[in-house]
């Protein structure tokens, strides 16, 4: 074969690759959805617009050129189960690539049963994966006054369902904050505005992974 033929031939696989090549550098820059569906800890409660930790976490992906649009679903003094009613039309809407479920801890100040709990985390983590999105459980834990017993087994649900669904856990979304009561608004159970950054740190380590 003549050297001339070689390289064209060399050059016609080359140009034939471009399309490929573009089309993956395509895919892999395309903006991503972020969903966050929370209660009142990610919706900002008493707290200055803008100021939260989805807020913050929003301006970290913009900070450092990850190409993702964030959708806060989260309301004051949702369950889960109220979670499950909503998820369906927000996954419909928004096409998430990432759904961040912050959601428990008012199913246990409700004294929701945990049988029921873990059934409506089990629902969401199925509706999210069923839309083709990774999940991410933020993990909650509750004070021991609501019983040793209770509060132990609630504490569980979290690490058990993301083991389970093999998703990414946030072991704790309150730790470093829960035992500083500086921290927290008048209240003494919504975090302050000093505390949102922590928030975001405990929830980057299981987040960023999803986002590359």
């Amino acid at each position: 074969m003549r050297r001339h033929d070689v390289r064209w031939r060399r050059l016609l696989a080359a140009l034939l690759a471009m399309p490929l090549l573009m089309l993956a550098a395509s895919a892999y820059s395309a903006p991503k959805t972020l969903l966050v569906l929370g209660d009142s800890l990610s919706a900002e409660y008493g707290l200055t617009r803008g100021s939260g930790w989805v807020a913050l976490l929003d301006k970290r992906l913009q900070q450092e050129k990850i190409n993702t649009g964030v959708i806060n679903a989260s309301i004051s003094g949702e369950t889960t189960i109220g979670g499950k009613t909503r998820l369906p039309a927000l996954l419909s809407k928004h096409a998430p690539d990432v759904v961040i479920i912050e959601l428990g801890a008012n199913d246990a100040l409700r004294g929701l049963q945990l049988s029921a709990t873990q059934a409506n985390l089990q629902a969401l983590i199925d509706m999210a994966r069923a839309a083709k999105a990774k999940v991410v459980l933020v993990g909650m834990q509750i004070p021991p006054n609501y019983g040793a017993d209770y509060t132990d087994k609630f504490s569980q649900l979290f690490p058990a369902a993301a083991k389970q669904n093999k998703t990414a856990l946030v072991p704790f979304f309150l730790k470093d904050v829960a035992d500083k009561p500086a921290l927290f608004q008048a209240d003494r159970m919504h975090p302050n505005e000093q505390a949102q950054q922590t928030l975001l740190d405990n929830v980057w380590p299981a987040l960023r992974p999803l986002l590359k």
